[in-house]
Order: structure tokens, then C-alpha cells, then sequence
């Protein structure tokens, strides 16, 4: 293959795998919460207890803008604070019992999403999306046994 064609496959194949997560991610996210919010929540839940600073930079954003979003959060019940363990200036964030049960919630509508959506594949291209799963794998260097 041409060095342009693979460039244009690669470029179409990046934008084909970033639609499946985002549709992926929207079958979870929640009519409570915005797509920050749900982001907020899930950053927790993968990386653990964070600062309002520290979110904020993970996201992007503004300290003074996350705060917004962590006292929506805080109203509804989906984090908690906590004292930092060694600066007694800083609070951390973590999610609340009703966090985690949103945060499992939402990653059991993306596997269901997504199982469903590979079982209406024919075997063949199952197998062909299993195999470039394995592919992927290896070009990130986290191949799995």
C-alpha cells in the first residue's frame, strides 16, 4: 500500500474507532449529568481520589470551573470529600457508595452496547474484529495472554 493510502487509512481507521467509543460512552451517559460531570465521575473511578485542581487539569479546564461541576456532583450524591492524606490544606474527591453504583451502571451499558452491537455481526467479521482487537494490543504494547 502507498505511503498516502496508508495515511488516509489510518486517519479514516483513528475516526472509526473514536465514533465506536464516543457511541459507546453516550449509551452510558446518564440524564442526570452532563458529559463532564459523567467524565469527572469516571476519572475517579479509574484513577482514584483526586483534588479539585488535579480534575481540573486531567479535564482541562479551569479550577474554578470544576468547582462547579464537583458541587453539582456533591449535590447529587456522586462524590464525597475527603481529608488529603499528607496536606492538610487540600481536600480530595471520591466517589460516594451512589457514585461507584452510577459509575458501574454506566460501564455495564457500555459492555452490553457494545456486545450486542458485535453480536449482530456476522461470525466471520467477529472474528476479524476480535483478531484487530488483538492487533491493536500489540501496536499499543499492552498484548494480552
Amino acid at each position: 500500500m502507498a505511503r498516502k493510502n496508508i495515511d488516509v487509512a489510518a486517519i479514516e481507521f483513528c475516526q472509526s474507532v473514536g465514533r465506536l467509543v464516543r457511541k459507546a460512552r453516550s449509551v452510558a451517559v446518564s440524564d442526570e449529568m452532563s458529559w463532564t460531570e459523567t467524565a469527572v465521575l469516571r476519572r475517579l473511578a479509574v484513577d482514584g481520589a483526586a483534588t479539585t485542581a488535579e480534575l481540573a487539569r486531567a479535564q482541562g479546564m479551569k479550577p474554578q470551573s470544576m468547582r462547579t461541576i464537583v458541587a453539582e456532583l456533591e449535590r447529587l450524591g456522586m462524590v464525597v470529600r475527603r481529608p488529603h492524606p499528607t496536606d492538610g490544606r487540600q481536600v480530595n474527591l471520591e466517589l460516594s457508595k451512589k457514585g461507584e453504583a452510577a459509575q458501574k451502571v454506566a460501564r455495564d451499558a457500555k459492555r452490553t452496547w457494545v456486545a450486542e452491537a458485535i453480536a449482530k455481526l456476522p461470525s466471520e467479521e467477529q472474528e476479524t474484529l476480535f483478531a484487530a482487537g488483538r492487533i491493536i494490543e500489540r501496536l499499543i504494547g499492552e498484548e494480552r495472554s
